[in-house]
């Protein structure tokens, strides 16, 4: 880039350049003098340059390029110039205007002021565009032509080639069956009420107008739960309920609470602090010192003991290498132990044709066993469905029990007190029956923390 501004730095130097601009000499273009300021630093780069120049020798010569196609030194006399004849002998010919079909004379086509402003006015080209000669997956697709050339040439026929050569051809000389007419008196009686079925592949039944239901899957047809949408609550908790069934009712309930007080209290056990176990000035203080002071067992222990090197020397003669008629000792033993064991098998089998009686005995009760536990399996099977499954992260929260006290029954609908809320009920028993997953509603939570300050004036009121 510096090279070309130089070199059309110096064509404007020559003696032959010509400029568009008539206010501007072509020695103005390129400065004289240079300033002289300390460059070293960024600050003085745009403060003490002056581009002024630069900038309209190139706007010139780019306004040379856009009109003339490039620079008029560079163009040959015969481009710039040419010979003035005079008036020519023959006068031109006048267009003649156009006509319509009645002979009225038209306006001729004239172009919009608009579009002859956007009409471009430069006579040098448009770039290239790069883009529109590129091939998306170029070099894949040139790489697939190059494999099946080199296939092609080895004689190996592509599968999708294969498949289409061993297609069966269709034969176009037969002609299709015409469809007889509705209105056609000679056509065959067909009773729609008959036994018998039309046959789906004939010509007026194809394959393509019959449609076929979509097979919906077995789950669709079954609930999710076997528990009734409302479910009657026990005969306690009527407003004037039964003495024996109303405690049965506090008893239910009664039992509820036991068990959640009981998981309260396994929960605080385990969270719980054992007083006992807190430090004290003196294991804080033994702990300090540990390590500090040597005690006297230590001391024994780093005196070396004659039994452990006993120990040690034994254990070395004892991993010596063995002699030949140790070995033959220790293989014939194990020759012996083999010969043993297969005696007490063969022995335990011929043992086994005299307890047929109890072994049958032994298997009927394998059978009754695994019966019974089949039976346990199916009951247990058809009690979780009775329950809710886990659908979510979270687990069924049954709601709690709707129970009045002996001295809380009205005995009247008047004087009765309602308890509950119905909106609670249906959406726990949505989730009850495994239609919704239980869920909680989720707490705001603050991003950051509140800031208080005391402002100037409150200072001043306290």
């Amino acid at each position: 880039m510096a090279a070309a501004r130089r070199l059309k730095r110096v064509a404007v130097t020559q003696p032959g350049f010509l400029t568009l601009k008539p206010n501007k000499a072509p020695s103005d273009l390129v400065s004289s003098r240079r300033k002289r300021v300390s460059k070293n630093k960024k600050k003085n780069w745009n403060k003490h340059s002056d581009i002024n120049d630069v900038q309209d020798f190139l706007d010139d010569v780019r306004h040379q390029e856009r009109t003339t196609g490039g620079l008029l030194s560079e163009k040959s006399d015969d481009s710039l110039f040419f010979v003035d004849l005079g008036q020519p002998e023959k006068p031109e010919p006048k267009v003649t205007e156009p006509v319509d079909e009645k002979g009225r004379k038209r306006k001729t086509h004239r172009p919009l002021r608009i579009d002859l402003i956007l009409q471009h006015d430069s006579i040098i080209p448009p770039p290239k565009d790069v883009l529109a000669y590129q091939q998306p997956n170029a070099k894949k697709l040139r790489r697939i032509a190059q494999k099946a050339e080199h296939l092609a040439a080895k004689g190996v026929v592509p599968r999708r080639q294969k498949r289409l050569l061993n297609r069966q051809p269709i034969d176009k000389t037969v002609k299709n069956t015409a469809t007889e007419a509705n209105n056609n008196p000679d056509r065959a009686y067909y009773d729609i009420w008959g036994k018998e079925e039309k046959d789906p592949a004939g010509p007026c039944h194809p394959q393509q107008m019959s449609k076929k239901n979509v097979k919906r899957p077995q789950a669709l047809y079954e609930k999710p739960s076997v528990l009734p949408a409302v479910e009657v609550i026990a005969p306690g908790g009527s407003y004037n309920p039964d003495f024996f069934s109303h405690q049965a009712l506090l008893q239910e309930a009664h039992e509820v609470e036991v068990k959640r007080q009981k998981q309260e209290d396994k929960i605080q056990r385990q969270v719980a602090v054992n007083h006992a176990d807190k430090a004290t000035q003196e294991t804080v203080l033994h702990e300090q010192v540990e390590g500090l002071v040597e005690d006297e067992n230590d001391q024994q222990e780093a005196v070396p003991n004659e039994d452990d090197e006993d120990t040690v020397l034994a254990a070395i003669a004892v991993a010596a290498k063995k002699s030949e008629k140790q070995r033959k000792r220790e293989r014939a033993e194990k020759v012996k132990e083999q010969r043993r064991l297969a005696g007490k098998h063969k022995t335990q089998q011929h043992q086994q044709l005299f307890q047929l009686r109890s072994i049958k005995t032994s298997i009927k009760q394998q059978e009754l066993d695994t019966k019974a536990n089949v039976v346990k399996r199916k009951a247990k099977q058809e009690a979780q469905k009775a329950l809710p499954r886990r659908l979510g992260k979270l687990k069924f929260q049954a709601q709690d029990m709707e129970v009045q006290l002996s001295d809380e029954l009205a005995g009247s609908l008047r004087r009765l007190k309602p308890e509950g809320s119905v909106l609670k009920d249906r959406f726990k028993s949505l989730q009850k029956r495994n239609l919704i997953e239980p869920r909680e509603r989720i707490k705001f939570k603050r991003g950051l923390k509140v800031k208080y300050t005391e402002k100037r004036a409150f200072k001043e009121i306290t």
